[in-house]
């Protein structure tokens, strides 16, 4: 499998302020939500994009500071896919490259509400729950 990242770019940038109140002894927790969306594109089986997504959502029961809804899409030029296991292994790989963009525009736009920035954690694995056997197979067999 070889794959080239050709480019990215940002699908959804948005920012809503919240004002909530807060006890002095009450801790907010943001807990960001995660999704990626794979498409091909007609006509070029080659051509991939990767979506990945991540958005905060205050509710009545769990109240934010903020709603923020951020999209980065990579654009991605795939050849020499055998098999599932070769398109599994690149949309792994394909999130891992692109996850540092969606951190930095989080960041960046929080930053540019003259908020205190959210910066997502840094990640050395998979994101997604249905990666991790593939993740641990891959990386396995590599040590050999």
């Amino acid at each position: 499998m070889k794959y080239e990242l050709k480019g990215v770019t940002a699908e959804e940038l948005s920012f809503k302020l919240n004002r909530v109140r807060l006890n002095p002894d009450e801790r907010l927790d943001i807990k960001p939500q995660f999704a990626r969306q794979v498409r091909k594109v007609n006509n070029n089986d080659k051509l991939n994009f990767v979506a990945l997504s991540v958005k905060v959502e205050s509710t009545e029961d769990e109240p934010k500071p903020f709603d923020i809804n951020v999209t980065i899409v990579g654009i991605f030029e795939v050849t020499e896919i055998k098999n599932d296991a070769d398109e599994r292994n690149f949309v792994i790989e394909a999130t891992r490259l692109i996850y540092p963009y969606l951190r930095a525009a989080v960041t960046n736009i929080t930053a540019s509400a003259y908020i205190a920035p959210l910066n997502l954690p840094i990640i050395n694995g998979p994101i997604f729950p249905e990666d991790r056997e593939q993740y641990a197979f891959t990386v396995g067999s590599n040590l050999n």
